[in-house]
């Protein structure tokens, strides 16, 4: 067993405040002989611990025609296990007052449980058990069982949602069919129907073992007590082959793309999407602070013009969607009634041109990369659930090698000029090279966007 102890200090400036916030956190690490990695982190501010479990794999490890699989395993993991009573899992963390929910997305598939501190043995049980011995009472009927589930939150997340059918249209179209995000993290009803009991299980063993995973427990723990526990829980749960690290086929967009999907909505409303670089790669945080000068809050460039001064929009957003192999920038705007899409993308163009031709202002940026450390510091302060200190651990010891990243990360922002913005801008949203989709009202495709140089 190798196990280290890391003491890391974060030094975070808020603008030109006079005073230094400073946290510093101490964590674990150590690995189990079948490959488990541990990180333990102790914070005793309040009796509660969080249990978070990272596995390597997501939709991007599935193939064409068999998609799905890891989002359906999000679904399975929950019904028991070989000794885990189906419906228990929930059951016995709710008695002793915790709770628990779980993600997946192109890149990974995660799990956690917020628990009084006297649950912890209970929570390692229940997650050794699911990663060791959940095919012992998997069977056919249960995954046809989940199988069903998955479908009916398909058909209410994007069949039946308005607008829902977008962002499957939007990677189909930015990424090529070989590609690992070209299709949906929830697969295709086509792919669900299809797949095999045989070919389910092939995945689990696969891609869910000790040697594929990352376990975290921070909070209010005993590190001791706690090692003593997860090698108890977890040593007898074998260690699956070695992952070879996942390829990516190059994506890249040769000219413009534009669709128009109808749909039940009553507004029509404009996604313009560009790929950009994967997560924490250059390019990646000036993308962030950009889509902040465009949307983030109503003195943004965007909100002002489209929402606040002109009237057109109903609203408009963006986001730099970072993923492991590859990013996607994308701007998101509703028309108001008697509007037309044409309009907004004319005054969405017009506004990236000032900044390709113009850096940003200092004061811009400023307010963005603030709102970053502020964003950062909230996450902080929270031990377990999505982005608490647990999840981040995790988070980068799976994206960088190493858990002690937090102020790597940070510095990608404090580093950053508005030149850097205005840089990004001209090598990333390309006029040549991006999708725009319009979604518009049935029988109303004169609402759609017509292009560069379209009338009203």
């Amino acid at each position: 067993m190798r196990y280290r102890i890391v003491s890391l200090t974060v030094m975070l400036f808020i603008g030109a405040l006079p005073s230094i916030a400073q946290l510093s956190i101490k964590y674990e690490h150590f690995t189990l002989p079948n490959g488990l990695t541990v990180i333990l982190h102790e914070d005793h501010s309040t009796p509660v611990a969080s249990v978070n479990v990272w596995y390597h794999v997501g939709s991007g490890r599935e193939k064409p025609g068999r998609t799905g699989f890891a989002h359906l395993f999000e679904h399975i993991m929950f019904e028991g296990s070989g000794h885990v009573p189906e419906g228990k899992f929930d059951q016995w963390l709710e008695a002793a007052g915790g709770d628990n929910n779980g993600s997946t997305t192109s890149d990974r598939t995660n799990y956690w449980e917020n628990i009084p501190n006297n649950a912890i043995e209970l929570t390692l049980f229940l997650e050794s058990d699911r990663m060791g011995f959940l095919l012992d009472v998997m069977s056919p009927a249960r995954v046809d069982q989940q199988r069903d589930v998955v479908k009916n939150e398909r058909r209410q997340s994007y069949e039946n949602r308005p607008y829902g059918m977008a962002s499957l249209m939007l990677d189909s179209s930015l990424y090529p069919p070989n590609h690992p995000y070209h299709w949906p993290t929830i697969g295709s009803m086509e792919d669900l129907s299809a797949a095999s009991f045989e070919d389910v299980v092939d995945f689990f063993k696969k891609y869910y073992s000790t040697s594929n995973a990352s376990l975290v427990i921070a909070g209010d723990i005993d590190p001791v007590k706690t090692k003593t526990l997860v090698t108890k829980w977890f040593s007898d749960v074998p260690a699956g082959k070695p992952v070879p690290p996942l390829g990516s086929p190059v994506a890249f967009l040769p000219e413009e793309k534009r669709m128009v999907m109808e749909d039940k909505v009553q507004l029509p409303r404009l996604y313009i999407d560009w790929l950009t670089p994967p997560n924490l790669s250059p390019g990646d945080a000036e993308l962030d602070v950009l889509s902040n000068i465009l949307t983030g809050g109503k003195n943004s460039r965007l909100y002002k013009r489209l929402v606040y001064d002109m009237q057109i929009a109903q609203d408009v957003s963006s986001a730099q969607e970072s993923g492991a192999l590859a990013s996607k920038f994308e701007i998101v705007a509703t028309a108001r009634s008697g509007h037309t899409l044409t309009e907004l993308e004319k005054v969405i163009r017009e506004e990236i041109a000032l900044i390709k031709n113009e850096s940003p202002t200092t004061r811009e940026l400023q307010r963005a990369v603030n709102g970053f450390e502020a964003s950062f510091l909230d996450r902080l302060e929270r031990v377990g659930g999505f982005g608490g200190k647990a999840d981040q651990l995790n988070s980068y010891f799976t994206k960088t090698g190493n858990p002690d990243y937090f102020n790597e990360d940070l510095a990608r922002y404090k580093a950053l000029s508005p030149e850097d913005i205005r840089s990004v801008a001209q090598t990333y949203l390309r006029d040549d090279g991006d999708v725009v989709l319009s979604v518009v009202p049935q029988g109303k495709k004169e609402l759609a966007a017509q292009g560069k140089g379209g009338g009203k």
